[in-house]
């Protein structure tokens, strides 16, 4: 294990999905100049849903943080694919958060939390970004969150 991105991952007790596929006709990511924009990633493993929403009034936002941080690894797991290192990401510019949550549920941006701490954690402040955390009806394959992600490649 070479790169220090996935050193740090490990130090977490995380590891990248062994794959994350697509739900659909479209690239994992794309990159532009020096910047990676990466399709949004629900909270599954090797395609599979982990965590279901809509969610309400009383649920644990430390679950809530858990799928959203699954949907982190996912996103790394797509800028391996794309970019073919960690160690290319100069700097987290940006994360788009979606919370499939009952109208009036307050903690959607908590729940996103989840993402954005684990890239804090992994590039310190490379890793603080822009973000929009907003709240939905419903998500594919009725999926509690999904991220999607812009990175600044070096």
């Amino acid at each position: 294990m070479n790169c220090p991105i996935e050193a740090n991952l490990a130090e977490l007790g995380l590891t990248l999905p062994p794959s994350a596929p697509p739900r659909a006709l479209f690239l994992p990511g794309k990159i532009t100049g020096n910047l990676l924009f990466l399709s949004g990633q629900i909270c599954e493993w090797q395609g599979v849903p982990k965590y279901f929403g809509p969610i309400g009034k009383g649920f644990d936002t430390a679950i809530g943080q858990e799928a959203a941080q699954m949907c982190a690894l996912n996103l790394l797991f797509s800028i391996k694919a794309v970019a073919g290192s960690l160690s290319r990401v100069r700097s987290v510019v940006r994360l788009g958060g979606f919370v499939a949550a009952d109208p009036g549920y307050p903690d959607g941006p908590l729940i996103v939390n989840g993402a954005s701490r684990l890239f804090i954690d992994l590039w310190g402040d490379a890793g603080r970004h822009a973000r929009t955390a907003v709240n939905v009806a419903s998500l594919p394959a009725n999926a509690l969150v999904e991220v999607d992600a812009v990175v600044e490649l070096g």
